[in-house]
């Protein structure tokens, strides 16, 4: 797994990480998250969201968008996003 600065930036631990937030959101088991259904279908609404994404910029130094759910909706969508952002520096 590679790293900068500390912060994960393996695809699989972004995932993990993504589906255990989404879990406790949800009240559910982070392996009950499949990666490719829409958040949304788990009962994710715009207020667990916007929550969401406050939970990834104090977990990866990142400014989020309050769009990120809706324009990436999956897990492995939002994942593949933050993965390439975290790569890019």
């Amino acid at each position: 797994m590679s790293a900068d600065a500390g912060i994960a930036t393996d695809l699989d631990a972004i995932r993990g990480w993504l589906r255990a937030q989404v879990a406790s959101y949800v009240v559910r088991a982070p392996e009950e998250i499949d990666p490719l259904v829409p958040i949304a279908q788990y009962g994710m609404d715009s207020v667990y969201s916007l929550s969401l994404c406050g939970d990834i910029e104090a977990e990866y130094g990142l400014e989020i968008e309050p769009t990120l759910a809706w324009e990436y909706p999956t897990v492995a969508a939002m994942a593949d996003h933050l993965r390439g952002r975290l790569s890019a520096g």
